[in-house]
């Protein structure tokens, strides 16, 4: 998996969903037992805790909601006082009472998350549809910014922004090495740019979802103080970008059970909800084409997907997310017409002409430091391409000239684009097949 850097080539929007910090427990969705058994298990895995350090960890008001929880808790003999640390209840120093002891061993045998207050599934539900990625919208001159670095022809120039700006499917098709992924990349470097928020963990049936992922979402940059008027179970973040390879299975699109610590992981689908889902070199996942095409069916065609509980409950959850197909394989080799018909925009990424090779090699060459020669060029493209028939591809000029640059770097000689560099770079680069 990976993230491309984001860019500035689309303007940060202001979120369109602000829920308010919780003033009650009624307003948090939770029961206030729920609750309980949370600051039970978040004092039985730390210790002594003051008021606010839960109220913190629980992403709580302390003020209306974990005040109430505690005061529940000493009322129970569950937790004891054990001396304040400053100033008002919230100082109060918590420690975990030998019957509370027993009861948060009960709450860690259901499940052992201890982490921020979840949010209910209904509540996720309508923010994600305030929330839409239809609201991101990309321009011609954005998108011109954004695939600068790029060398494209108009045709696919014009077809990729209304593509991003659909907010739905995207199947990039074509031969390697020729910037499929780069293109995806680069979308995804708009989208990163504009912001929303998700929750930290979603409560149905009792159970927990994870939805926040360090590893996947990053943090919105506008978020340097804390906004007390919002509710703390919410974190602000750039529209996410996942990216998945090879590595993909039928198994971690659904929710995954952890056995041992009893709650779930969100898929990667539903933590990509609201920005992109790149699939690349579709077609070399572990699992085959035609399963993994399935499983798309419905949520392309609807908007949701459904995804089921251990237990054999099947939830709906909203599928707000521009799903990006990239593949080097044949369309007719990987989809049927009836999954096609539900790509709403097929895009051929081809080989560069003449033409379009120069200018990526003029500029990968000023990239790297090495002097062009344009007569050394026309010697690689007749011997190397037009005598062998081999096709042109966009990446040949970046790692050739890498190739020729690390000879030159042994050889001790100027970085110049010369025949016999040329020579050494394609004997070692070239295989033919």
């Amino acid at each position: 998996m990976g993230r491309p850097t984001p860019t500035a080539a689309a303007a940060a929007t202001t979120p369109t969903f602000e829920p308010p910090a919780p003033r009650s427990i009624e307003d948090t969705g939770l029961h206030i037992l729920f609750l309980a058994d949370l600051a039970l298990k978040i004092l039985y895995n730390v210790g002594s805790l003051t008021g606010l350090q839960v109220a913190d960890r629980m992403k709580l008001p302390f003020n209306s909601c974990v005040d109430q929880v505690l005061e529940y808790l000493k009322r129970e003999q569950l937790v004891e006082v054990k001396g304040s640390g400053g100033f008002g209840e919230q100082a109060y120093q918590y420690n975990i009472a030998n019957k509370g002891r027993e009861k948060a061993q009960e709450a860690m045998e259901r499940s052992q998350y201890a982490g921020p207050a979840p949010v209910p599934l209904p509540v996720y539900i309508k923010a994600m549809q305030k929330q839409a990625l239809k609201s991101f919208r990309v321009t011609q001159q954005a998108m011109r910014d954004s695939l600068k670095h790029m060398v494209l022809n108009q045709q696919v120039m014009s077809q990729i922004g209304p593509a991003v700006n659909s907010g739905r499917s995207i199947f990039l098709y074509g031969p390697p090495g020729d910037g499929k992924t780069t293109i995806a990349e680069a979308v995804g470097r708009m989208i990163l740019t504009t912001d929303l928020l998700v929750p930290y963990a979603i409560e149905v049936d009792g159970a927990i979802i994870k939805v926040f992922d360090e590893s996947n979402h990053q943090k919105a940059r506008k978020e340097a103080s804390p906004d007390r008027s919002r509710d703390p179970r919410w974190i602000g973040i750039q529209r996410p970008v996942i990216i998945v390879g090879g590595e993909l299975t039928l198994e971690t699109l659904d929710l995954v059970w952890d056995e041992v610590h009893k709650y779930y992981e969100a898929p990667y689908q539903m933590k990509a909800n609201g920005g992109m889902f790149l699939i690349d070199d579709f077609g070399r996942q572990q699992v085959r084409p035609r399963d993994l095409l399935n499983r798309w069916i419905v949520p392309l065609e609807k908007r949701v997907d459904y995804l089921t509980l251990h237990t054999g409950r099947k939830i709906e959850i909203p599928f707000d997310v521009l799903i990006v197909f990239s593949t080097n394989l044949a369309p007719r080799d990987l989809v049927d017409e009836a999954f096609l018909r539900r790509i709403r925009h097929k895009i051929e990424i081809g080989d560069p002409n003449f033409e379009e090779y120069t200018e990526i090699f003029k500029r990968v060459a000023a990239a790297k430091k090495m002097e062009y020669d344009e007569r050394a060029l026309g010697y690689l493209i007749q011997e190397y391409y037009i005598k062998s028939r081999r096709r042109l591809r966009a990446v040949h000029p970046r790692d050739l000239i890498e190739q020729m640059v690390d000879i030159a770097n042994y050889l001790n000689v100027p970085k110049v684009v010369t025949k016999e560099l040329i020579d050494q770079a394609c004997t070692a680069y070239f295989v033919d097949l």
